[in-house]
C-alpha cells in the first residue's frame, strides 16, 4: 500500500518554500487530524485567535466555539461535510481573550487513496471590518442626520412591519406632514434656525403621538407617521388635530416667535391600497387638498384627489401618440475615469418635447409611462435610438463608448426581457458589449433568485450590469455580492453634501471601499463641484458623472465633447 501524505510533510515541495507560503497567507489556516485534533496552524491563525501551536496542539476547534451557534446549526455543518466533503459559511468564534469575532469559514475533508479520511483543513478570515462596516453604513443610510428619524427608505421596511403586526379587526393609517410656508422661514432666518425647528417639532410629535407610531421624515419639511390599531378614521383624524393644536404654540429659537401651521394628508390601509408607496402617494394628495383648501387642517384621501385628471389624461393622449411617431430624442452624459481622465462611457438620458404640453420632465412623464405600461415600448424606443447612435459613432471611429440604459422594474420583470433586448441589439448590429443596463437597487432586491438567473445571463451574452441610485434601498454591500454586478453607482443625495457632511462621507468613503472588496467599480452620479471630484478622487472612488463634466446632451453635442476633452486632456488641463 502506498503510504500516506502527512499534510505537515508537503513532501513534494522543499520545506522553506511550504512554510513560508503557510505562514505568509493572510488567512488563518487550521489543519486536524481525523479525530478532530489539531495538529498544525499558520502565523495568521495565531493573529487571529491570540492562540500560538502549543497552545491548541491536541486540542478540538471546539477550544474556539462562542457559543452564539446552537446544536442544529453544527449538526448541519458536519451533515454537507460529510455528504460533499467541504463546508463553506459565516460562523461566529471566540479568541483566546474572549472576545467574540466573525469569521468566513472553509473547511475541507482529506481523504487517501482508500477513501479514509485522514485529515481536515480549515482556511478562515476575520471579517469583523467587514461587519462593522455594514452595520456602520445600514445606519448611516436608514436615519435622517437632522432629527435622528428613521428617513424616507428605513420608514417603508418599519410601515411593512407595522403592518404585519396588525391585528385583523384593526387597521394602519399613513399621516403626510408638511409645515406650510416652512420654505419662507429658511429664507428669511436662515437654514440653522429652520433645522433647529425641525428638531423642536420631532420632539413634539413623539410627545404626542403613540408609542408604537412610526414617525419619518420624508424629506425638507415632510413626515411620515404611521398609526397602528386605527379603530376608525376617527383616531387617525384626532392625532391629525393633536399635530394641528401643538403648533399653535410658537417655536422659541434665539429670542424668536415663530409660529407654524401644518397640513395633513392621510390614507389607510388596506382601504387606500396594499403598497406603501400607493399609501404615500395617496396620502400627499389629501395634504395637497388640504394646503390648497387652506392649510393648517388634515384631509383624508377620496378618490377624485387621485389625480389632476385633465392634464393626466392629455399627457397619457400624447405620450401615446409620441411613442407611436417616435418623438423622443436621447441625450448622453459623459462619464469621466478618475484614474485615466478618459471618457468611458455615457448615460442615455430621454428628452420630450410636445406641441401641446410644451417641454414634460421626464421626473413627470417616466412614472405615468411606468403606470400605464408605457414604458415598455418607451424603453425599447429608447434602445433603438442608443443603438442606431452607437452605430453612426462607429462610422466616426468611436466605438469604445459604452452606454448605460436605466431599465424599469416592470420592464426587466417581464418574461421575456432578455429574448426582447438580445432582438434589439441583434436587429441594429449592436455589441452588447458596448450596453450597459442600469437597475434600481430596489429592483433587482425583488425575486432575488429569479433575478441573479436574469443577470447571469445577460452578463453572459455581453451586457454590463449596474446599480442605480444605490443607497436609497434595503440592500447591503454584502449581499450585493451574489449579483454580477460591474458597477454601483451611488445615488447623488450622498454626493451633493460630501462637502459639508461627515456622515455622507462616511456612508460614501464605506461604499467605495466595500464595493472595491467585492470587485465592483463606483461610479459617483450628481458631482458638480472641483471640491466634490478631490473628495471623491480622495476616496479612490472610479468614475465621476455630472454636471462638473458635462450635462447631458444630444449626440451630436457628444461628439463635439469627446473631440474638445481630448485637446483639453492633451494639454493638461483635465
Amino acid at each position: 500500500m502506498k503510504k500516506e501524505q502527512h499534510p505537515e510533510s508537503f513532501s513534494l515541495y522543499p520545506k522553506e518554500l511550504v512554510e513560508k507560503v503557510f505562514n505568509s497567507t493572510t488567512e488563518g489556516i487550521m489543519i486536524t487530524d481525523e479525530h478532530l485534533k489539531i495538529t498544525l496552524v499558520n502565523a495568521a491563525f495565531q493573529a487571529v485567535t491570540g492562540y500560538s501551536l502549543e497552545e491548541v496542539r491536541d486540542k478540538t476547534p471546539s477550544i474556539l466555539k462562542s457559543g452564539k451557534q446552537d446544536k442544529s446549526f453544527y449538526e448541519s455543518m458536519w451533515k454537507k461535510l460529510d455528504k460533499k466533503g467541504t463546508w463553506q459559511g459565516e460562523i461566529w468564534n471566540k479568541r483566546k481573550n474572549s472576545e467574540v469575532y466573525p469569521e468566513h469559514l472553509k473547511i475541507t475533508r482529506i481523504q487517501n487513496e482508500l477513501g479514509e479520511t485522514t485529515h481536515y483543513f480549515g482556511v478562515f478570515s476575520d471579517i469583523s471590518i467587514k461587519k462593522s462596516a455594514e452595520k456602520e453604513i445600514k445606519t448611516l443610510t436608514s436615519t435622517d442626520y437632522l432629527t435622528g428619524l428613521p428617513n424616507r427608505f428605513s420608514f417603508n421596511e418599519l410601515f411593512l412591519q407595522l403592518i404585519e403586526n396588525s391585528t385583523p379587526n384593526s387597521f394602519s393609517a399613513l399621516l403626510f406632514i408638511d409645515l406650510d410656508r416652512f420654505k419662507q422661514v429658511n429664507a428669511s432666518l436662515g437654514n440653522e434656525i429652520g433645522d433647529r425647528i425641525l428638531v423642536e417639532f420631532t420632539k413634539r410629535v413623539r410627545h404626542i403621538t403613540p408609542k408604537d407610531s412610526i414617525l419619518a421624515r420624508y424629506g425638507g419639511d415632510e413626515f411620515l407617521l404611521a398609526l397602528s390599531h386605527i379603530k376608525s378614521h376617527i383616531d387617525a383624524g384626532q392625532i391629525a388635530i393633536e399635530i394641528i393644536k401643538m403648533l399653535s404654540k410658537p417655536f422659541i429659537i434665539d429670542d424668536l416667535e415663530i409660529y407654524l401651521t401644518a397640513s395633513i394628508g392621510i390614507s389607510f390601509f388596506p382601504q387606500d391600497g396594499q403598497e406603501i408607496d400607493e399609501l404615500i402617494h395617496k396620502a400627499d394628495k389629501a395634504m395637497y387638498f388640504a394646503k390648497h383648501n387652506g392649510r393648517n387642517q388634515y384631509a383624508f384621501y377620496f378618490e377624485e384627489l387621485k389625480r389632476d385628471s385633465k392634464r393626466l389624461l392629455l399627457l397619457e393622449a400624447e405620450l401615446r401618440k409620441a411613442i407611436q411617431a417616435n418623438d423622443f430624442s436621447v441625450h448622453y452624459q459623459p462619464k469621466v475615469s478618475l484614474e485615466t481622465k478618459t471618457i468611458i462611457g455615457v448615460e442615455a438620458l430621454v428628452r420630450w418635447e410636445n406641441d401641446q404640453v410644451g417641454t414634460v420632465s421626464p421626473a413627470e412623464f417616466i412614472p405615468l409611462a411606468e403606470e400605464t405600461g408605457l414604458i415598455i415600448p418607451l424603453s425599447e424606443l429608447i434602445i433603438k435610438k442608443v443603438c442606431l447612435d452607437i452605430l453612426e459613432w462607429r462610422t466616426l471611429d468611436i466605438s469604445n463608448i459604452s452606454v448605460s440604459i436605466n431599465i424599469a422594474s416592470i420592464h426587466f420583470q417581464q418574461d421575456n426581457f432578455i429574448e426582447r433586448i438580445n432582438n434589439l441589439v441583434m436587429q441594429y448590429n449592436c455589441s452588447p458589449q458596448q450596453l450597459e443596463l442600469e437597475l434600481t437597487e430596489r429592483t433587482i432586491m425583488k425575486d432575488s433568485n429569479n433575478i441573479i438567473s436574469k443577470l447571469i445571463k445577460l452578463k453572459s451574452n455581453g451586457f454590463k450590469i449596474s446599480i442605480d441610485d444605490f443607497g436609497t434601498g434595503y440592500s447591503s454591500l454584502s449581499y450585493l455580492n451574489q449579483f454580477p454586478i460591474n458597477y454601483l453607482k451611488i445615488d447623488r443625495s450622498f454626493i451633493q453634501h460630501i462637502t459639508t457632511l461627515k456622515d455622507k462621507q462616511a456612508i460614501v468613503e464605506s461604499i467605495i471601499l466595500m464595493s472595491h472588496r467585492l470587485n465592483i467599480k463606483v461610479v459617483a452620479e450628481g458631482v458638480e463641484t472641483k471640491e466634490q471630484v478631490e473628495i471623491l478622487r480622495e476616496m479612490n472612488c472610479d468614475i465621476i458623472q455630472g454636471y462638473y463634466y458635462s450635462k447631458p446632451v444630444p449626440s451630436k453635442g457628444l461628439m463635439d465633447f469627446l473631440e474638445l476633452w481630448e485637446i483639453h486632456k492633451q494639454e493638461g488641463k483635465v
